[in-house]
């Protein structure tokens, strides 16, 4: 059987104290503009991935986000409500919406 390669992480924690320093001062200094150059197509392709998996999942047709206004106390007991029941406000509302249009 094969043995699992160690993490990251658990690499860096293997090192010892003087080590690791000198593994944070090289990040800790950044990049020198010098090294700079562009992304390779690879590179690019990983980094447009990245970006996609930004922001919120798109549901249905995806979201738009919208200004309303409601009396505060109302506000109050409907946050209360979707923290008790492990909901986004936006949940709730979405929720809400498609109960009053289905009857």
């Amino acid at each position: 059987m094969k043995k699992k390669s160690p993490s990251p992480i658990e690499e860096f924690l293997a090192l010892s104290d003087a080590e690791k320093e000198a593994e944070y001062e090289k990040y800790e200094k950044g990049i020198d503009p010098a090294e700079w150059r562009p992304l390779t197509p690879a590179e690019r392709k990983l980094w447009a991935k990245a970006k996609r998996r930004m922001g919120r999942p798109v549901v249905g047709a995806g979201a738009k986000p919208v200004s309303i206004t409601l009396e505060r106390g109302l506000l109050k007991r409907a946050d209360r409500f979707a923290k008790r029941h492990k909901l986004k406000r936006s949940q709730m509302i979405a929720k809400g919406l498609e109960l009053l249009m289905a009857g």
